[in-house]
């Protein structure tokens, strides 16, 4: 069954940046690019080879490895559903938090081992929107460890440790704030746009300007994976409040990021960055909000 868990995270993470670009295409009235583009356009990476700068060290090669390797194992923690996960214990919601840290402490890291002045710009921008993230995405998590009483996610999601009418609510605003997390983590518009080819307004892009070939698409197959690690989560809360089973986590996993954000990314522009600093500290606001909701509900359940 874990194996199952593993293939369904792995195949949400290779659906949803294709429903994205189809959804993008669909909206503007245009044909678009196929489905699958982002892999064929990901296996044309693999065959390059890397190329470095001189002024770069070992930091800026591993970088890629290390991204790649924590979103995966990230990942792993994940159940899809009622699934078990590949990797599992109490309180791996924490370690989950701390290995996407990890990552981008990594390209941050990188970046700036380039000397380039726009490089760092950019890390100095990720370094100030994942401290800014980071309390919302763990305000998320004790929602979820206060309504279960658990800290793996296994057991939260196990079927029957979120359940009840008066939850409902918190658990899907709880589902809300993940995938508004997702559009931060993913460098979505909003917050970013992966199309700019300006350096003065790009964010995740910007860092990774010096790479190429295997090491670009070790990058790019670490953001498949962390936009579907927490679109999955997102997904387990809503299926919790009506049907928690590995059937229906699934593909609303797939539709509800792939649609939010192609939608998002059809109908807004990107924000300026001075209001990047508001939209994240609102959605940190609103993980306050949730946890605290889910406080009262419980102890009121606790009375009675």
């Amino acid at each position: 069954m874990a194996a199952l868990n593993t293939l369904l995270l792995l195949l949400a993470a290779l659906a949803i940046p294709g429903l994205i670009n189809r959804t993008r295409a669909l909206l503007a009235g245009r044909k678009g690019i196929r489905f699958a583009q982002h892999l064929y356009d990901v296996r044309l990476l693999l065959r390059k080879g890397a190329v470095y700068s001189p002024t770069t060290t070992a930091v800026f090669r591993a970088a890629p490895s290390v991204t790649l390797g924590t979103a995966l194992v990230a990942a792993l923690f994940v159940p899809v559903g009622d699934l078990p996960s590949a990797l599992s214990f109490e309180g791996d919601l924490i370690a989950f938090a701390y290995l996407l840290a990890l990552g981008r402490v990594a390209l941050i890291l990188a970046a700036m081992d380039t000397g380039s002045s726009f490089e760092g710009m950019g890390a100095s921008r990720e370094a100030l929107y994942g401290a800014l993230v980071e309390p919302a995405l763990m305000l998320v998590f004790g929602t979820l460890a206060l309504l279960s009483g658990y800290t793996s996610f296994d057991a939260i999601f196990s079927g029957d440790a979120v359940n009840g009418v008066q939850l409902v609510v918190v658990l899907l605003l709880a589902a809300y704030v993940l995938v508004k997390i997702v559009f931060t983590e993913a460098g979505r518009v909003p917050v970013d746009d992966p199309r700019t080819h300006l350096e003065l307004t790009m964010i995740h892009e910007v860092m990774c300007l010096d790479y190429c070939g295997v090491d670009l698409a070790y990058i790019k197959m670490a953001g498949w994976l962390k936009a579907a690690a927490l679109s999955v989560l997102a997904a387990d809360a809503v299926a919790a409040t009506c049907c928690p089973r590995w059937w229906a986590a699934a593909p609303l996993a797939v539709l509800v990021t792939g649609l939010s954000v192609g939608i998002v990314e059809s109908t807004q522009a990107r924000n300026k960055l001075a209001r990047n600093t508001t939209f994240i500290l609102t959605v940190a606001a609103l993980a306050v909000l949730v946890f605290f909701t889910g406080y009262l509900l419980q102890l009121n359940i606790g009375l009675q």
